[in-house]
């Protein structure tokens, strides 16, 4: 119920105003009926996985599989045998057309410098290398 104290009702005249109480409580009621009937909303992602069939053969696996490292001084490896840029270029065209296609696994040091990592990963674009990897990324993990 409401109450009006206030000094303008002096002369025992009735309230005119509305009780907006039962009005608020209906508004609640009908808010939480409104936010208990909404569905939950689904993320869901459709995807057409492969099935396993088990009469296909395996994929052939590759045991070649070339690795550039580069090194903090200043070198890049190619299997561990240090090349020039433009015979790592050769190797990497080399390598491309051999069927299947290996792998080239690319390991730059941590203290490498970025200059000489981002002109190796410019040759391996202009060789057309399908298959890579970076290799060793582990490496630069902090914890």
């Amino acid at each position: 119920m409401a109450m009006q104290t206030t000094s303008d009702n002096t002369s025992g005249e009735p309230m005119m105003d509305i009780n907006m109480t039962p009005l608020i409580d209906v508004m609640l009621v009908l808010l939480i009926m409104f936010i208990i009937t909404i569905p939950i909303q689904t993320h869901a992602v459709k995807l057409d996985l492969p099935v396993d069939q088990p009469n296909t053969p395996p994929p052939p696996i590759d045991p070649v599989k070339n690795k550039v490292v580069i090194t903090a001084g200043g070198q890049i490896l190619w299997n561990g045998t240090p090349v020039q840029p433009e015979q790592l270029r050769q190797y990497l065209e080399l390598s491309q057309q051999i069927q299947p296609i290996p792998e080239l696994h690319l390991q730059p040091e941590p203290e490498a410098r970025y200059e000489l990592v981002d002109q190796v990963l410019a040759i391996t674009k202009k060789a057309h290398v399908e298959k890579m990897g970076f290799v060793g990324n582990e490496a630069y993990m902090k914890f």
